[in-house]
């Protein structure tokens, strides 16, 4: 579902209705979460729930698994209308972890739980409730991924996005869904064993709150 990646998130190639707005926040925009004591770690094996206030998603349900993004086992959780979220050595974090959190979704399949994913703008928030706890994620940046290019998906997957090799120091979140539409509408059919299209449409978010999810005590 993607093509080759610079690191600002968009290469030659890449769908024109998704290249990354030159008006992405400054990391340091967005402030680190104020909130204290530190929630303990959510443990990467727990089932969370999402919540995009811009596009209509609520409770959307964020499978975990150890794996890699878009393999055999997370497209399986995909098809089943949930999200699935790789950990491991070849996968992400978990919600709130310092990393990068990984999600995946179909677009125009399964009922489609992100299709309107692409809309998300920058300031926007995203907030994962899991543990007893909601994290609060604003957008920074549009990323373009392709399955075609080893490069890009290194940035897509690495736990800064966009720097392979980089330490994380902040907790960031990578909303991730197909491009179909807009690579079939480029005559691009392009598909891997999965059945992806070349390229991928990735939202980038960065920790802003923690707070207790409703209902906790």
């Amino acid at each position: 579902m993607l093509v080759g990646c610079s690191s600002s998130g968009s290469r030659t190639g890449a769908p024109e209705a998704v290249r990354t707005s030159d008006q992405a926040l400054s990391l340091r925009q967005v402030p680190a979460p104020s909130h204290s004591p530190t929630p303990p770690p959510v443990a990467r094996s727990r089932a969370a729930e999402l919540d995009i206030p811009s596009i209509g998603v609520v409770d959307l349900r964020v499978v975990p698994y150890e794996g890699t993004t878009d393999d055999r086992a997370g497209t399986r959780i995909q098809d089943r209308g949930m999200a699935a979220s790789p950990y491991g050595e070849r996968g992400g974090v978990g919600p709130g972890e310092i990393g990068n959190y990984l999600v995946t979704g179909h677009r125009i399949s399964a009922g489609g739980p992100l299709q309107d994913l692409p809309a998300v703008d920058v300031g926007d928030r995203v907030v994962v409730t899991a543990g007893g706890s909601a994290y609060e994620y604003r957008i920074v940046e549009t990323r373009v991924t392709s399955f075609r290019s080893a490069r890009s998906l290194a940035e897509q997957r690495a736990a800064v996005p966009g720097e392979p090799g980089e330490k994380p120091t902040r907790a960031m979140i990578t909303l991730s869904t197909c491009a179909t539409p807009e690579d079939n509408a480029a005559g691009n059919y392009w598909r891997d064993a999965q059945g992806n299209p070349e390229h991928r449409i990735d939202k980038i978010g960065v920790l802003a709150a923690v707070r207790p999810a409703p209902g906790t005590p």
